[in-house]
């Protein structure tokens, strides 16, 4: 955690006598601020380039790469995650609110499968039965897992959610794992980094070898979009040359 960035406390005791006071006592030498202001500065740059290392690593290598990462050293997984909510915390909307909402409106008797979970938003806020998949457990509900391979049934789950998780390079891998635990009929919810859609119709075209009918697109924002598929039935072998996203890479402020 960072240091608190206020000065310390003020010391000395309480007046003496009207007719000797003695001499005054010197109090303690606050912190300068300007000092702290300059160390706060230092821990946010380097906060800022660690996050950004982890951040290219994780969309330039598949989520077995990932995994790998984090489970040689989980404590890089905290320090991700702190820098991603600096960066969506300057969002006007948090896109799991979205998902939170869209989930609200359906019975409470759907089972999810959040991929890619953090720190569980999602499963806090709503009634339904939520299963948390993620790389590093955040939260006790957290399952550790390879998003490529999570431990579900087939066709077990109503609803399948990636709320800006779709991060490896191995994409089609990961949304066919999707696939195999939703329900025929069952709802894939993507919210996504706006930027990173290099090709909307061609992206919605390879989700349709993937097994996906596309419901709903909201592309309002210029922030992130949403989308709602419908499983139609299994993956089907062979590549899905659209399925492409750009890295969601950070430039150095």
């Amino acid at each position: 955690q960072e240091p608190p960035a206020g000065s310390d406390g003020e010391g000395g005791s309480g007046p003496g006598p009207p007719d000797s006071p003695g001499p005054p006592e010197t109090p303690p030498e606050p912190r300068s601020g300007r000092s702290a202001a300059l160390r706060a500065r230092m821990e946010e740059r380097l906060l800022g380039a660690r996050f950004r290392y982890l951040n290219q690593q994780l969309y330039t290598g598949s989520s077995r790469d990932a995994a790998q990462l984090f489970r040689a050293d989980p404590a890089a997984f905290h320090l991700y995650h702190r820098g991603f909510e600096q960066q969506v915390r300057r969002w006007p909307e948090r896109p799991v609110q979205r998902i939170v909402r869209y989930l609200r409106r359906r019975p409470a008797s759907l089972v999810v499968a959040d991929f890619g979970c953090g720190d569980c938003t999602l499963a806090a806020s709503v009634k339904n039965q939520v299963h948390c998949f993620d790389l590093v457990p955040l939260n006790p509900r957290v399952t550790v897992c390879d998003m490529a391979e999570v431990p579900l049934a087939a066709e077990s789950v109503d609803v399948a959610v990636f709320c800006l998780a779709l991060m490896g390079t191995n994409l089609q891998e990961i949304l066919g794992e999707a696939n195999r635990v939703l329900k025929l009929g069952g709802t894939l919810m993507v919210a996504e980094v706006a930027s990173r859609f290099e090709d909307i119709p061609a992206f919605l075209k390879a989700m349709t070898q993937l097994g996906f009918r596309t419901v709903s697109k909201d592309l309002s924002s210029s922030y992130f979009y949403v989308l709602e598929f419908a499983k139609t039935g299994p993956t089907r072998p062979g590549p899905a040359p659209g399925l492409r996203l750009r890295p969601c890479l950070y430039k150095r402020r």
